[in-house]
């Protein structure tokens, strides 16, 4: 399968503490060989997601930091929505069934290392959160699912993403696979929630600074990438591509947000 290339650290990263949401294994040199590109490059095995090649963990910054609680504070105000309006109107739940997904891939390594007790609360509240957020959905709030406007064809998704995951990976390992394929489904998971929105023409308030949060969060990620980069020496293709895909799919839903939601107005995308 093809195998991705990603630049290394030029130095130790001395913190502690890292991010759950995309960070790298450790990487171990394997020989040389020839990417799909055709150019000579180096290969790698991931050991260790959290960590670089020094064996410490990435360093944390302050758009990390910032991203991480801009993703905590969206599962919260989305969950808190549900709860105190004993409502899920308006909410996808398919696209709450993909992250669901994207969370259970990309955290398997629960199982098999421990790096810090932030590491592992992080990956627990959000597997926590979404099969709570999926639950509340689709059984004790069932009667106001909005099942008929929520119409994505998630298949259409999964199925590409899936392959693509394969094809495309820094190591052909089931769990590198699968950290890749919970990556690029990542990307494209808030589709349907999006969807929804278009179909019904509007979004309520508390849903749009769900939205906000969540995509405030993986622009946040973009600087995190340009930070460690320029600091680290580190470079990794996949993540920083799915993540630009993934604000890309924001920016209409930021324009709207910020020129009508902040105005008061009642948010509308474009059918």
């Amino acid at each position: 399968m093809w195998a991705l290339p990603r630049l290394l650290p030029r130095r130790p990263a001395p913190s502690p503490y890292f991010q759950p949401s995309g960070s790298r294994r450790s990487v171990n040199p394997k020989p040389t060989g020839r990417d799909f590109c055709g150019v000579i490059t180096e290969h790698f095995t991931v050991k260790n997601r959290e960590t670089l090649t020094s064996g410490h963990p990435a360093t944390m910054n302050i758009f990390r930091l910032t991203g991480d609680l801009s993703h905590l504070a969206a599962i919260i105000i989305l969950l808190l929505k549900i709860w105190k309006t004993r409502s899920c109107a308006g909410i996808s739940g398919k696209s709450q069934i993909l992250f669901a997904l994207v969370f259970t891939t990309r955290y398997l390594d629960l199982l098999t290392s421990f790096i810090s007790l932030y590491n592992s609360s992080m990956k627990v509240i959000y597997i926590g959160c979404s099969y709570a957020t999926v639950y509340l959905i689709y059984m004790k709030f069932r009667a106001t699912y909005d099942g008929n406007h929520d119409s994505f064809r998630v298949e259409f998704l999964v199925v590409p993403v899936g392959g693509l995951a394969v094809l495309i990976n820094h190591d052909f390992s089931p769990l590198e696979i699968l950290w890749t394929f919970s990556i690029y489904l990542e990307s494209v998971a808030i589709l349907p929630q999006l969807f929804m929105i278009s179909k019904t023409g509007e979004a309520e308030t508390i849903t749009t600074h769900y939205l906000f949060c969540l995509g405030l969060y993986r622009a946040l990620y973009l600087f995190n990438w340009i930070w460690r980069f320029y600091f680290e020496g580190f470079f990794d293709m996949i993540a920083i591509v799915a993540g630009v895909v993934q604000t890309v799919l924001y920016c209409d839903f930021f324009y709207l947000y910020v020129t009508k939601v902040l105005k008061g107005k009642k948010l509308s995308l474009p059918a």
